[in-house]
């Protein structure tokens, strides 16, 4: 009989999902900890080491993961069930991560959403940071009432309550309109551009556009051209901000997606892989000539 996968949580701000354990590099040792410091590991990576095909995603606080293996040297293969990678698995995008940054147990239904671009969970209301470094799109589950402007909320891993600010929260909506997406994504204009990555320390195209989606409540694939297909396409000529471009060279699945801007005809918001960078645009030369199709994400989907 096999058994079946079990269940875990992502105990550390942002943990990164890795293609192999193999793939690592010592530049990555502290995204490696079991409370991983993204922003430090981005700030050492060079221009070069920061597209790498090392990394595969990463994964936020409270994401519910399926373990399928734990070798013995600490690394865990697990599934990221709350980032659809249907032509990968099914269940989700599979990939590497250290089992030191995973809890077990039961972990209630999140109903708060991160909404700071960064902040920090503190072991007290206006105690000492128990845990830094946590992004926007993070969900959480409150675990009981506002005290001297602190929420306590659940934490995986953790044996009691952490408490975040309560204006870095608010409830998570499950619906909204597509401009809302660009103030999300706008938040992030200047984040470095990190292969796989997905917050504010560093992010690709894809990143951008699911976790943007995802401080809405929407689910989204993370990859670009399973985002195509999980999306509907829109004639050329009736594109509205916020919808998404999609790039891709004829005959290939899209390579690359941005948001259609509202600073005027044909502007992108994107993470460039070329200028390292989130920048919103007038689309260059090489964009218009791979520029393959405009596609909606459709309202109310999770």
């Amino acid at each position: 009989m096999v058994s079946e996968p079990a269940v875990g949580f992502i105990a550390t701000a942002v943990a990164t999902l890795w293609s192999d354990p193999a793939a690592v590099r010592p530049v990555d040792a502290p995204a490696l900890a079991p409370r991983a410091d993204v922003a430090a590991w981005v700030s050492r990576l060079d221009r070069d080491q920061r597209v790498g095909d090392c990394v595969v995603s990463q994964l936020l606080l409270g994401e519910r993961v399926l373990v399928e293996q734990v070798r013995p040297d600490g690394w865990a293969r697990v599934v990221a069930v709350e980032q659809p990678a249907a032509p990968l698995d099914a269940r989700g995008y599979p990939g590497w991560l250290p089992a030191s940054q995973l809890a077990f147990g039961a972990l209630p239904e999140p109903s708060l959403v991160v909404d700071a671009v960064e902040t920090a969970l503190l072991d007290a209301p206006g105690g000492e940071v128990a845990l830094p470094g946590v992004v926007l799109g993070t969900r959480l589950a409150p675990a009981g009432a506002p005290v001297d402007g602190f929420a306590p909320v659940h934490v995986p891993g953790q044996d009691r309550p952490l408490w975040v600010e309560s204006g870095a929260v608010l409830p998570l909506p499950y619906a909204a309109p597509a401009t809302d997406v660009l103030v999300q994504a706008r938040r992030l204009l200047d984040s470095v551009y990190v292969w796989g990555g997905m917050s504010g320390h560093g992010i690709d195209c894809s990143g951008l556009v699911h976790l943007a989606w995802r401080r809405l409540g929407v689910r989204l694939p993370r990859d670009a051209s399973d985002q195509a297909d999980a999306t509907e396409p829109v004639p050329p000529g009736e594109e509205q901000p916020g919808d998404l471009y999609f790039f891709a060279h004829p005959g290939r699945p899209a390579h690359h997606v941005g948001f259609v801007s509202d600073r005027g005809p044909g502007h992108v918001l994107h993470a460039c892989s070329e200028r390292r960078l989130v920048v919103e645009e007038p689309m260059p030369p090489q964009r218009v000539a791979t520029l393959a199709a405009t596609h909606r994400v459709v309202s109310g989907r999770r």
